[in-house]
């Protein structure tokens, strides 16, 4: 098994090679892993608990322009269908984002419900299927457009008029539809797995200030794998491949997880280790796990042609996330076979 684990990990990492572009359009974390609604839907309640909240909140290429902030606060509440194993999970993303000298800004408003169907009697195997959407806006500050009609022959004058006819803010609605299948390896139930595909921009929204342009859809391919490698260690592996239009890039990599006490159920635990997205950054991650509070840091380290002017200096990102069990009837906490990860 050990052999397998290591052919998964060099195999997932080597699919890079054939990735020719890794321009994205869309909004992204260093530590995907913590925002399962922004990769698929369907992934959603993959963890052990009920209730999960988490946020995310990233702050980029401050060192050499206006730092693109980037935000995301996400809750999954997840609950028995029926008296079986399946479940459900109702879940909601909220994104905030700012880049630029214009303050271009975007917020999303995104709720999500998906369906786990139990697939075994013996183990713990599902296929979920998800749907997230919900409403998308973006503006800018007008006041801080500058155009070439704003020079008046000799310097810039800003009570000019900019000359320019567009829009300062637009809405549209977007929406995500994902299937997954998260599965036990063997009859051990803390060596898990799972493999994803999400379909992003199902409603092909228009987005654009001057003219209509349809936002393009976007493939995501996700997996995972954790295997138990001695008393409450794990080896953490997670990867995504995203494709829109032209565009596509790839993020792969590892945690290792260590407990920092001998109890049955560690009150805390150390995780670290690190993502390569591919062509762009080399990302080193921590986690502190304490009881049901885990609290995560990341830097990109920038290797795309822009670390002349970067200095190496991509971004820094931060997390946090709780999650635990609720005092009810259909609570998945006596439950044996539920997603876990």
């Amino acid at each position: 098994m050990k052999h397998i684990l290591v052919i998964a990990y060099i195999s997932l990492l080597s699919i890079c090679g054939c990735i020719q572009s890794v321009i994205a359009q869309d909004l992204h974390f260093s530590q995907f892993a913590e925002t399962p609604l922004l990769r698929n839907p369907s992934l959603a309640g993959l963890f052990t608990g009920d209730v999960r909240v988490h946020s995310v909140y990233r702050n980029q290429w401050g060192s050499i322009s206006y730092p693109f902030q980037t935000g995301t606060v996400t809750g999954a509440y997840k609950f028995a269908a029926g008296k079986g194993d399946d479940f459900f999970t109702a879940g909601l993303q909220l994104m905030f984002d700012r880049a630029g000298t214009v303050a271009l800004t975007s917020t999303h408003f995104l709720p999500a419900f998906n369906f786990h169907k139990s697939l075994s009697s013996s183990r713990s195997t599902y296929l979920s299927i998800g749907f997230m959407g919900g409403l998308v806006s973006r503006r800018l500050d007008r006041s801080k457009v500058t155009t070439n009609n704003q020079f008046d022959g000799f310097r810039y004058n800003g009570s000019l008029p900019d000359g320019e006819t567009f829009f300062n803010n637009y809405s549209y609605l977007d929406a995500t539809v994902g299937m997954s299948m998260s599965t036990t390896l063997g009859l051990n139930e803390e060596h898990t797995f799972y493999a994803g595909i999400a379909y992003h921009h199902l409603t092909k929204p228009s987005s654009a200030f001057y003219t209509n342009i349809q936002h393009l859809p976007k493939w995501v391919l996700s997996g995972g794998l954790k295997y138990a490698i001695g008393y409450n260690r794990f080896l953490t592996l997670h990867g995504d491949y995203y494709r829109q239009g032209s565009s596509q890039t790839l993020i792969a990599g590892a945690m290792y997880t260590i407990p920092l006490d001998d109890a049955d159920k560690p009150v805390y635990q150390f995780h670290a280790g690190g993502m390569y997205r591919y062509k762009d950054a080399l990302i080193p991650m921590i986690r502190m796990d304490v009881q049901q509070l885990s609290i995560g840091f990341s830097y990109d380290v920038n290797i795309s042609q822009l670390r002349t002017a970067s200095y190496g200096r991509g971004g820094v990102e931060t997390s946090l996330s709780y999650l635990t069990f609720i005092n009810s009837h259909k609570s998945s906490y006596d439950k044996v076979k539920c997603p876990r990860f």
